[in-house]
């Protein structure tokens, strides 16, 4: 894949505009900046697009896809071994093994099997990754999630039986609904179990996201560009 030159060189300052904009977001919510932290989500672009978001100090990145996350990862991860990699895309118990060899934190953890698998996989590999309890705030039958009314046994279920240590949630609001709803939501589930870390906001609504508490941003074309076509 030829990388897109307007993308390459735009990408340095659409990251420290976003950058400004998390701040400012906090500030507004009477946060520090520092409480905010960006993941640069890269998915569907290749290294030499990475490349330039990394030289700049970025080193928060996620992807949706174990495959492809380990086709491209691994080297660049040499050249910046202090870079934290999220998965923030729907895992299947078959690519756990792969998961956690690969990945430092894991954002979609959304029903039993899953969770027996990274639980076994972090024990056999003695590796920690931060995880993330992913809700399906809307309920929506295609979207991956847990119902938010399941949410506190399967919270007991990780925490107690499989003894993972859960930072907290993760949600993609319904494309057709006010975002805040959501994210108030989902704040509202991580206060009643327990849960401090939320991972929540994507380019279209970061901002927002800051203003209802999460911690953890992900926001991909806003930095990237434009993604390629299949």
């Amino acid at each position: 894949m030829t990388p897109d030159t307007e993308n390459t060189t735009g990408a340095v300052e659409r990251l420290a505009e976003t950058q400004a904009d998390i701040a400012a977001e906090a500030a507004e919510a009477r946060r520090p900046a520092s409480d905010v932290r960006l993941i640069a989500v890269s998915k569907t672009f290749d290294a030499p697009e990475i490349l330039p978001v990394l030289k700049a100090g970025q080193r928060q990145f996620g992807e949706n896809r174990v495959q492809e996350a380990k086709g491209k990862w691994p080297a660049l991860k040499a050249d910046f071994p202090d870079v934290r990699l999220h998965l923030i895309g729907p895992l299947q118990s078959n690519k756990a093994k792969e998961a956690v060899e690969l990945f430092d934190a894991i954002h979609s953890i959304d029903r039993e099997k899953i969770a027996r698998a990274i639980a076994h996989e972090m024990a056999k590999q003695g590796k920690h990754l931060e995880l993330f309890i992913q809700v399906n705030t809307g309920e929506e039958p295609q979207k991956a999630g847990i119902p938010p009314r399941e949410l506190p046994a399967f919270a007991r279920l990780c925490r107690d039986e499989l003894q993972l240590d859960i930072a907290g949630l993760m949600c993609i609001p319904p494309v057709d609904e006010e975002p805040a709803i959501h994210f108030a939501f989902l704040a509202k589930l991580a206060a009643e179990n327990g849960f401090s870390a939320l991972s929540m906001g994507m380019s279209d609504d970061y901002a927002t996201a800051v203003a209802f508490g999460a911690t953890y941003v992900r926001v991909g074309s806003a930095i990237f560009g434009s993604r390629p076509k299949p």
